[in-house]
């Protein structure tokens, strides 16, 4: 699987462009998936203006290109908090769309409404006929590695190894 490399300023810049097309009014608060949602959920709060910040932990991925069956929910906030809200879901990518998907379908069940966010968006993985993400900024197939991926450094020195062959 091809690997898309992206630095922490190429990061800024793709989640100033994915702002630009949300209205914060619309918004009560921002509900960041983490991990990988968790930066981008921040830094949409910081230019939106957007003070309420959540946070779901749910666990999908286990490793490159290997996940679960289902999302698993560690962490998620109460139903008191989201009734009657409207919630910009926040996560650093749409794949599957499994996580995105079971985050906004749980925000609804508590009666709040929900939109997602997303920097990078798969529709060639997408396990959703016609979903997507309300706001995205980039579609791709690649595997991307994030800045804050801890695996980084590996993934890098592997994909040199395999340039230099």
């Amino acid at each position: 699987m091809k690997k898309d490399f992206h630095s922490w300023e190429r990061i800024e810049e793709l989640t100033r462009e994915l702002v630009k097309q949300i209205d914060p009014s619309r918004y009560d608060a921002v509900l960041a998936i983490t991990r990988g949602g968790m930066i981008p959920g921040c830094l949409v709060s910081e230019l939106l203006d957007l003070r309420n910040v959540l946070t779901a932990a749910v666990m999908f991925y286990t490793d490159v290109g290997q996940t679960l069956d289902e999302p698993v929910f560690l962490q998620f906030p109460s139903d008191a908090l989201l009734v009657g809200k409207r919630i910009l879901v926040v996560d650093d990518v749409w794949d599957s769309g499994k996580t995105a998907v079971a985050v906004r379908d749980r925000i609804r069940k508590a009666g709040g409404e929900a939109d997602v966010a997303v920097i990078h968006f798969k529709p060639a993985h997408n396990k959703f006929p016609g979903q997507k993400p309300d706001y995205y900024v980039m579609e791709t197939d690649d595997w991307i590695v994030y800045p804050w991926d801890p695996e980084r450094d590996r993934l890098l020195e592997e994909e040199r190894a395999q340039g230099e062959e």
